[in-house]
């Protein structure tokens, strides 16, 4: 995810590298406390709208569960009239239900993941945000000084103006990233016969073991 990247390149950005690149101090720390507090809020409407996906995952997950167990009741209410075709439909019915809920758990998994990593994220970033905010003034301070004690050192040693062109260089950074994810699934005619096939036999072993629990024979 690019804004998690974005977030990752701020908090292991150093301030006091940042300054030492910097060719208005001041300015530099305001950009990285302002770039900071922008995807602080990012982040944190990121975090909200995963919940809410939680919740909605969580949601249709009990919804295709509660179908599955009605399907299975009317089911047995089927074998109860006698009536096997229809409590085959019914068990068709009650096991693509069942699907349902299984491939919602899975998302249900990723999502809970995504949520944990964006909320490292927010915390990760509020960490750095506070420390910022906290040295910016200190920072500024020292590095003036610093600044004026490299420049008296190295007057003489590297060509005029060299150090300010290394340093706007330097300070140029891009970050880019595309992230793509196609998710296909392609059965061809003996994977698909075979499935149903597996799902005819998990009908009539449910059907007989109905059947069993009511007492009546095959």
């Amino acid at each position: 995810m690019a804004l998690l990247d974005r977030v990752a390149t701020l908090v292991r950005a150093n301030l006091n590298d940042l300054l030492d690149k910097a060719e208005n101090p001041e300015t530099m720390l305001k950009q990285v406390i302002l770039d900071m507090e922008n995807q602080f809020i990012q982040v944190k409407t990121q975090v909200a709208i995963a919940l809410a996906d939680l919740h909605l995952l969580e949601k249709k997950k009990k919804e295709n569960a509660d179908k599955s167990v009605e399907w299975m009741h009317k089911a047995e209410l089927a074998v109860d009239k006698k009536d096997d075709e229809l409590a085959r439909a019914a068990l068709e019915r009650a096991l693509g239900f069942e699907q349902l809920a299984e491939n919602f758990e899975e998302q249900i998994a990723d999502q809970e993941t995504q949520v944990e990593s964006l909320k490292a994220a927010l915390k990760r970033l509020d960490a750095k945000l506070a420390e910022a905010r906290s040295k910016t003034e200190m920072l500024i301070v020292q590095h003036r000084r610093a600044r004026a004690a490299h420049r008296a050192a190295n007057a003489q040693q590297m060509p005029n103006g060299e150090n300010r062109t290394l340093a706007h260089v330097r300070s140029r950074i891009a970050l880019e990233e595309a992230i793509g994810k196609a998710e296909g699934e392609i059965l061809d005619d003996i994977d698909s016969r075979f499935h149903a096939l597996e799902r005819e036999q998990k009908i009539n072993a449910l059907l007989e073991e109905i059947k069993t629990r009511k007492g009546q024979s095959a």
